[in-house]
This record gives C-alpha cells, sequence and structure tokens, in this order.
C-alpha cells in the first residue's frame, strides 16, 4: 500500500509522515530530501545549480537510497548535511529543473515499489504515484507554516524564513494542486496527533482484508 502526503512547506508532512509510518510499520520516503541531497552533491562538486542538464545527468548517475530515516548519495550519509542553511536557500533552485524532477520522479517510484510506504512530498499523489491508495494534502495558514519553520530552523531567522517560504510557495506553485481524489486536511489548529490519527484512519480502511 502506498499513503501518499503532499502540500506546501511547513504544513506538517515530514513529522506526520514519519509518525504515521511507525504507526502502520511501512517505509517512510521523504522526496524533498532526495532534492536536498543531489543538491548537496552538486554543491561539493562545484557544479552550476542553473545547468539543469547536468543536474539531471548528475542525479541519474548517483541514485539516491533512503533508507531506515537515513539518507544516501554517492556512498554517503548525507542526513545532516542536507539539513544545513547553505541547501534551504537554493534546493528551490535545482528542485524546479525539469531534467531534475524527470530523474526524481522515477527514482522516487521505483523506491515506492518496493513496498508499503509512506511517501510524502509535493507532487506524489498527482505526478510521482497517481494510484496511491491513500492520498492527503495537508495545509496550513501562511503564518502558521513560517512559525513551524521557524521552531524548526531557528537558526535561520524570522524574516529569512518567511522570505524563504514566499519563494519556496512561488516555486511549488506549478505542483501545489491536490490530487482530485485526496483528502484535504487544514493543519492550522490540529496537532500532530490528530492528523496522524485521522491519516491512520484512513489507511487502515484501505488496507486489504
Amino acid at each position: 500500500m502506498i499513503v501518499a502526503i503532499d502540500g506546501p512547506a511547513g504544513a506538517g508532512k515530514s513529522t506526520v509522515a514519519q509518525r504515521l509510518a511507525e504507526r502502520v510499520g511501512y517505509r517512510y520516503l521523504d522526496t524533498g530530501a532526495m532534492y536536498r541531497a543531489l543538491t548537496w552533491l552538486a554543491m561539493t562538486r562545484d557544479i552550476p545549480l542553473g545547468e539543469g542538464a547536468k543536474l539531471g545527468a548528475l542525479a541519474e548517475e548517483n541514485p539516491i537510497t533512503l533508507e531506515e530515516g537515513r539518507v544516501w548519495i554517492d556512498d554517503t550519509d548525507v542526513t545532516a548535511a542536507i539539513r544545513k542553511s547553505r541547501i534551504d536557500r537554493v534546493v528551490p533552485v535545482v528542485a524546479r529543473h525539469p531534467e531534475v524532477r524527470a530523474i526524481m520522479r522515477t527514482r522516487q517510484r521505483e523506491l515506492a515499489e518496493l513496498g508499503d510506504a509512506v511517501i510524502e512530498g509535493r507532487d506524489i499523489g498527482t505526478v510521482v504515484c497517481p494510484g496511491a491508495d491513500v492520498k492527503v494534502y495537508l495545509n496550513a495558514e501562511r503564518q502558521t507554516r513560517a512559525e513551524r519553520r521557524l521552531a524548526e530552523r531557528p537558526e535561520i531567522g524570522a524574516d529569512a524564513l518567511a522570505t524563504d517560504l514566499r519563494i519556496r510557495d512561488q516555486s511549488d506553485a506549478e505542483r501545489m494542486m491536490p490530487a482530485q481524489d485526496a483528502v484535504q486536511i487544514d493543519t492550522t489548529e490540529l496537532d500532530v496527533e490528530d492528523v496522524v490519527s485521522r491519516i491512520e484512519q484512513l489507511v487502515r480502511e484501505r488496507q486489504p482484508a
């Protein structure tokens, strides 16, 4: 079974998806981490982030592995490195290249085919896994999303995070449409456990007998 959880930055996707995966015993796949890993590798190798063809080739030559909460690329565990502010600032540049997205989507589908998984991202239910058994679209008011991001990354600063969120929303606009059959949940006034419980119920209802 595939559970697709989509939504904008700060909507709560990562936390919800991780806890849901733990509850139902599924693998957790963070597709955003894949773009971060590619960005890290490109910066390490001094590849210009504006050159989509080169970045696409780099992604194809270095398949990303997501395993038990760890992120690997080029035989390197980059789980911590990809959460640095320098990656935050430029990952949207890398993620918007069509050449990169094509390679990443192929890899994401390969990972999804390995078995039961909770997959979170921007376009999982619409493009990557349109046949997902459960599709959920999380959203929240922008101020709430900004506050959540600040709690996660206080070193970046409120003003910088607000700007980052605005840029991300603009960059993600074309991918931010929920699937027609997705269950939409506004998380603004909900705590994580409430959201996880709602989605878990959907999963239990749709699991094969």
